[in-house]
């Protein structure tokens, strides 16, 4: 998928340094549910065993052909939200330096386009910290509406004590 400032890719194995300066930033990780990663080899894994599953992309800043993020659908069985059969959550998280471009919004819009229309999934749902209001001024930016529940049980790397708010957009809104 492409826009006009960004490519969204599969994640290759040659991406591990380039995810590792990433995802190893503090600040990044814990706002969207995961650790810091602390090595290459642990970044390589990630790619390995959960990037590489078909719905998972690299954002990639077109101009340098750098990856700068990540988005991904997760379908019904892969979900951290109860969803229906013919849905889909999106997430997606932006490097530090590329905070505030809408960088996060222009990929956001690729794969909501991508999930509504070629793979015809009925609702999407992302869910975001409260204490990461950014992320859901970006959700709601792309139509997601507040469904006013709060996840304590999600599956989120970062365990399942964290309180999410969950978002929703459906097909037709």
């Amino acid at each position: 998928m492409e826009t006009e400032r960004i490519l969204l890719r599969p994640w290759r194995e040659e991406d591990a340094e380039a995810l590792y300066r990433l995802a190893s930033d503090p600040e990044v990780g814990p706002r969207a549910g995961w650790p810091p990663h602390r090595s290459v080899d642990e970044s390589r894994e990630v790619i390995r065993t959960l990037f590489s599953n078909g719905h998972t992309w690299a954002i990639v800043w077109k101009a340098t052909n750098e990856a700068i993020g990540c988005i991904c659908y997760y379908p019904h069985s892969e979900s951290n939200i109860s969803i229906g059969p013919h849905d889909a959550e999106v997430g997606y998280w932006v490097a530090r330096p590329w905070w505030n471009r809408g960088i996060a919004t222009e990929a956001l819009l690729a794969i909501i386009n991508y999930c509504l229309d070629a793979k015809g999934f009925h609702t999407l749902w992302a869910d975001y910290q409260p204490s990461n209001p950014a992320s859901g001024r970006v959700l709601q930016k792309c139509g997601f509406r507040d469904t006013g529940r709060v996840n304590r049980l999600s599956h989120l790397q970062a365990g399942n004590n964290l309180s999410v708010r969950i978002m929703q957009l459906d097909r037709h809104s």
